[in-house]
């Protein structure tokens, strides 16, 4: 059903995008909170890093399993409503985890506490609908900025632990999305086209017709594409700390302020991903952070090492290593690729698929999170069985080598098939409705 957006509220609009970007920054802090905490956790239960890796990585399981049914959800009964639900179902979740003593019922804590993070599906779709498509991506991008609520995890999150430790973090946290479900709740209104449909006894449309663009290679496509931009993100997010606390020997409370540098350009720049996709088109955005992403990913991949040389007069030995800083510079810039492509996937999917955001969110969302709960359990694994620090950055160098492959040829192959006095101007499928699926 089309919206009429010369007759929605500017001010329901607006408030719809800042309380909406506002509850979703509160919901990843909560989501995220395993980065700092898992840590004392971790020392208190005595863990290996894949045990660790494994602990930090269940809140992301859940959060991205239940994407594609929030997504489904939200379009049949409304984001305002499911929104509040599952931020009062986190809130509940993360009081109780200071209830758990054993590695097994903490496991399960970070699986219930996980529910917060399908609201990243839930506000995506909800505030698609107050805006026209030339608008979407400079919106959606402002929303996506919550990701910088892992920033604040980071930053706020030590200094709260030392005076109150980890339980009293999960317990302000907790009460904080207990407060931020109920403002939004009442500083919000439904989207239009439910306003619409409902007004005019229009029924929801059922869960397997919203599954049916799910048989495409395009939605997968891009759900790889979101696995770097955004699982990677929530990964590293994750890792840092412990990378930064393992490879350089750094304290807890300056691990976690550094980290932060990483998070913080990571949510903030989607804005500017956003704002771009609409103005030069994501699949250009979508250039731009895979090729950066592969430089930096290569230059941190690469573990200190030393060389001996032959010289005229003997050896000659020389070692090569990322300092604190060049690190620090290196997943500032990977952060700032990374934001862009966040906002340029999103940027796609209510311009291919107007009438089914929800269940193509939800998929692309599910994939995303589901990197952010693999990756950091194969970070851990990786230095469990290799020993080299730099072997996560290994990992993401591969990976975003195959997304951008893949986009290439992809891409290519429409080219070919297109009108030709359409190559040069063509970025999604407004102009490009003869192009075939791919």
């Amino acid at each position: 059903m089309a919206t009429d957006f010369s007759r929605v509220s500017p001010a329901k609009q607006q408030a719809a995008l800042w309380m909406g970007t506002l509850a979703f920054t509160v919901s990843f802090a909560v989501w995220t909170i395993f980065s700092i905490i898992g840590l004392k956790i971790k020392e208190q239960l005595g863990l290996n890093d894949t045990e660790f890796g494994l602990l930090v990585a269940m809140p992301i399981l859940t959060g991205s399993l239940i994407r594609i049914f929030l997504g489904v959800w939200t379009e049949q009964f409304g984001g305002r409503i499911v929104f509040f639900g599952v931020m009062l179902a986190g809130a509940i979740s993360a009081w109780l985890l200071t209830t758990a003593t054993t590695y097994t019922g903490f496991l399960f804590a970070a699986l219930c506490v996980g529910i917060v993070g399908g609201s990243f599906t839930v506000v995506i779709t909800y505030v698609s609908k107050w805006f026209p498509k030339e608008k979407q991506g400079t919106a959606l991008g402002i929303v996506g900025a919550g990701n910088i609520g892992a920033a604040a995890t980071k930053m706020l999150a030590p200094l709260v632990m030392v005076a109150y430790g980890w339980e009293g973090v999960a317990k302000i946290w907790a009460v904080a999305l207990a407060v931020m479900a109920v403002v939004f709740l009442f500083t919000t209104q439904d989207e239009p086209d439910l306003v619409e449909r409902k007004a005019q006894g229009v029924k929801a449309v059922p869960f397997m017709e919203q599954m049916q663009p799910l048989k495409e290679l395009r939605v997968w496509r891009f759900s790889l594409y979101y696995f770097f931009v955004f699982g990677a993100f929530v990964a590293l997010a994750l890792w840092l700390p412990r990378y930064l606390v393992g490879a350089y020997g750094l304290d807890l409370k300056t691990a976690g302020l550094i980290a932060a540098a990483y998070s913080i350009p990571a949510s903030l720049f989607r804005i500017v991903g956003g704002w771009a996709s609409d103005k030069y088109g994501a699949r250009k955005v979508m250039y731009w952070t895979f090729i950066g992403s592969v430089i930096c990913t290569f230059l941190l991949a690469y573990p200190a090492t030393t060389y001996v040389v032959q010289g005229v007069r003997g050896p000659i030995e020389f070692t090569f290593a990322i300092t604190l800083l060049p690190f620090t510079l290196l997943v500032f810039t990977l952060g700032f690729f990374m934001s862009l492509g966040k906002a340029a996937v999103y940027k796609h999917i209510p311009v291919y698929y107007p009438n089914n955001v929800g269940s193509v969110a939800g998929v692309v969302g599910m994939i995303g999170g589901l990197g952010g709960f693999i990756l950091p359990i194969v970070f851990g694994a990786l230095n469990d069985l290799i020993g080299v620090w730099t072997s996560c950055f290994m990992l993401l160098f591969a990976l975003v080598a195959i997304a951008l492959t893949w986009m290439h040829f992809a891409i290519r192959r429409m080219d070919e098939a297109r009108h030709p006095e359409l190559r040069r101007d063509t970025d999604l499928p407004e102009v490009m409705a003869d192009a075939p699926r791919s």
